[in-house]
């Protein structure tokens, strides 16, 4: 049974799953933030996952790319798998704006997290849920996701 990293779960909110990946929605309302996490235990790195497996996270990686440039009109969209902090394997996916508060610069570190209040936090879920409902193959729903 896939483990997800206690700081990631404590950190974020599960949107969905993709056939490999959890969609999770980093909660930290002054970005929208997302992590794609393959839902293999054990990886760390990229490479480590098989060749399917990595074709299915880049494919999984550039659906979510697209979809939250075009639905947050991203003035740029950064992708990272840093695992400095958080050893399990998980891409950031952040929307960027040249109006935000680190532009340029990286957002790490740079401010406390701020939590979505419960209505801003319905209203991203909900945008997000139906943008990718043809792709997601669980929604996070309370029922028990993995695989």
């Amino acid at each position: 049974m896939f483990e997800l990293s206690p700081v990631l779960e404590r950190d974020s909110i599960l949107v969905g799953c993709f056939p490999l990946c959890q969609l999770r929605l980093m909660n930290d309302a002054q970005f929208p933030w997302f992590v794609l996490i393959p839902q293999r235990n054990g990886v760390t790195e990229i490479y480590q996952l098989v060749e399917t497996d990595r074709q299915q996270l880049m494919a999984e990686s550039c659906l979510l790319s697209e979809t939250l440039h075009d639905a947050f009109s991203a003035d740029k969209l950064n992708v990272a798998a840093l695992g400095n902090q958080v050893p399990q394997l998980h891409l950031h996916h952040i929307v960027r704006y040249t109006t935000d508060l680190c532009w340029p610069e990286h957002m790490w570190g740079k401010f406390p997290a701020v939590a979505y209040t419960e209505e801003n936090l319905a209203k991203i879920l909900q945008k997000v849920k139906s943008l990718l409902s043809d792709d997601l193959v669980s929604l996070g729903d309370g029922a028990d996701l993995y695989y």
